[in-house]
Formats: C-alpha cells, structure tokens, sequence
C-alpha cells in the first residue's frame, strides 16, 4: 500500500479552486449525523469524533456522532446505506465495511447492504493494525507467542469487535499464515475489545493504533508485531509481520467518511471541500495525533481507486478464511 500524508493532490487545492457549484449549494440545512456502526471508544469513534467537531465549527451546524453498534458494524452501516441520500446522514467506517457483505454470502444469507449503496466520499486515517498482549503476558517477541500456540492450540484467546469485523479479520490471517489456533472472543465493538484485554478476560488482540497508544504509554500492553508493510513510525522496535515470514499477513485498518448512494453531485463536492478543510484544520490534527492515528487524508477519485482496491483484497481474504461457524 502506497501510504501518503494527507497533504495530496486532492487535499491541497485551496478552496477558491473549488467547483462554483461545490460553494453555492445551500447544504447543509440541519444537523448532519455521522454514524459511527461500533461503541464509543474504538478506532472509527477516536477519528470520527474530532473530524465531527471540525465540522461544526466549519458549517456552525451541530454534528453528532451517532454509535449505531451491533452485528460487527453491519447494524450502522446498514443504516446509513437505507438513509435519505441528502447528504444529512453521513458514515465514519472502517475497513470492516467491505468484508461484511462478503460474510454474508459465506453463510448463504442476503447482506444488510452491498458496497454500492454507499459513496466514498473521503479517507482520514489507514493504519496498520498492531498485536497486543497485556504487559503482564508471557511472550515478549512475535516467536514465543506462536511458539506457544503451537504448543497449546486454542487455549490462547482473543478478543475482536465480531465475526468478520475489522479486528477479527488480521488475527484470522494471522492463525492462517503462521498454523495456529486462537480462541476468538467476538465483543460489539473495538472498545469493548480492549477493555477485555485490559481487564484480563482475554489475551491477545489485533488493533489500530489509536485505541490502544494509551494503555501501551503506560505500560499496560505490549505490541509484539504489526500488519504493516514496513515498521510504524513510534514502533520502529516492533517487527512487521511479512518480515517475519508472512507475506500474507498485511492489514490495515482504515476509517473514511461515506455517504448514501444517489447524493447529488454538488453536495458531495462541497461535503468533500469542508472535509478537505476540517484535515487541515490544526485542532483536528492535533486531536488525531493525540489519539495515536496518523492522518492520510484522500479524497475524491484517489479515495475512490483505494476503497475499490482495498475491498476486493479483503474480499479474498475473507473468502480464504471461510465459514466460521
């Protein structure tokens, strides 16, 4: 994955060479709302927040952020998929968004939305996902923890934020690539993931790096290896997966804003002008680097070409993990 700081093509046009239309349009008239499809708390919550709040300072409009958690994100972005296309009701998803139709399918039952119904719109963060053991843990490196599964398959456990979710799929390629077996622990969401990792009911977890920099600054969890093509700037002690010799195992977690399908043009020009606008907006970057995330903005037929990519990867992969019944 080519990774590129937010400041691209798209990203740095000044707004006065912006589409006339883009400017004019009377939107938005009210609230907007941007769904977040997990529990407060979890990687879409962390970037949705600031970005919402940049928002409204922009258009002096409220936006809320709406947590619409259940069924692995399915529920929210479902929702979202059915809302009016008025450029009102908007999504911050993650990954997972382009795996769950493709689990549906697995188990033979009609998806709560296909991919099609919702128009990217832009991205905001794409970071690779870290595993973390609680600081406590036995296994210091990557070895010792596969090691030890080997040796005792399916005692290790894990949590993520549900079947085919945007945490369950890395540690999925992970048990695949290395031939293992992990005791996977679904929860509603990323953070009620991590506060079971926290609180010892689990042992391992697969997550973005926002959610978790806290708890690793304090010294509470231990990152043993990443999903990432190359090593993470703050990490550069933690190894990366394909180093370790599993060129399958890459993985990012990303979150993006999405709107309904058949929002007019000139309301997605100007809601992408205003999210340029927010990426550049000090307080908001601020608030990201605060959280962990590293903001890599795109937009238009840039975050169009790597939504489109990066589903169908994950669309293979969830296809070579198959049914988990």
């Amino acid at each position: 994955m080519n990774r590129r700081g937010f400041l691209g093509a798209a990203a740095a046009l000044p707004l006065a060479a912006r589409p006339a239309a883009a400017q004019d349009v009377a939107w938005p008239t009210r609230p907007v709302q941007m769904v977040v499809a997990f529990p407060p708390g979890g990687q879409a919550d962390v970037v949705a927040r600031p970005v919402a709040a940049g928002l409204e300072r922009l258009w002096r409009q409220p936006v809320p952020v709406v947590n619409r958690a259940g069924a692995a994100g399915e529920i929210g972005n479902a929702a979202v998929a059915r809302a009016a296309p008025d450029g009102h009701t908007l999504l911050m998803a993650l990954s997972s968004l382009a795996m769950l139709p493709e689990a549906a399918r697995l188990f033979g039952r009609q998806p709560a939305y296909e991919l099609d119904q919702l128009t990217p719109v832009a991205l905001f963060t794409a970071d690779p996902t870290l595993l973390v053991v609680p600081a406590g843990a036995p296994w210091r490196t990557l070895e010792e923890f596969i090691a030890d599964a080997k040796r005792r398959p399916g005692a290790i456990s894990y949590s993520s934020s549900g079947n085919y979710s945007a945490l369950h799929v890395p540690m999925a390629m992970l048990t695949t690539a290395a031939g293992i077996d992990l005791l996977h622990v679904p929860f509603q969401g990323g953070a009620p993931a991590l506060t079971a990792l926290i609180g010892g009911q689990v042992e391992a977890m697969a997550s973005g790096p926002g959610p978790i920099a806290p708890h690793v600054r304090e010294g509470r969890l231990r990152v043993l290896a990443s999903w990432g093509a190359r090593r993470i700037p703050g990490y550069e002690e933690v190894p990366t997966l394909i180093e370790k010799g599993f060129p399958e195992a890459e993985y990012y977690i990303w979150a993006g804003v999405f709107a309904p399908a058949g929002t007019p043009a000139p309301v997605l020009a100007r809601l992408r002008e205003s999210l340029s606008a927010v990426a550049r907006d000090p307080e908001v970057q601020r608030a990201l680097a605060a959280s962990g995330n590293t903001l890599d903005y795109r937009d238009g037929e840039e975050f169009e070409r790597f939504f489109r990519a990066d589903a169908e990867r994950l669309q293979r992969a969830v296809r070579r993990i198959g049914r988990i019944d």
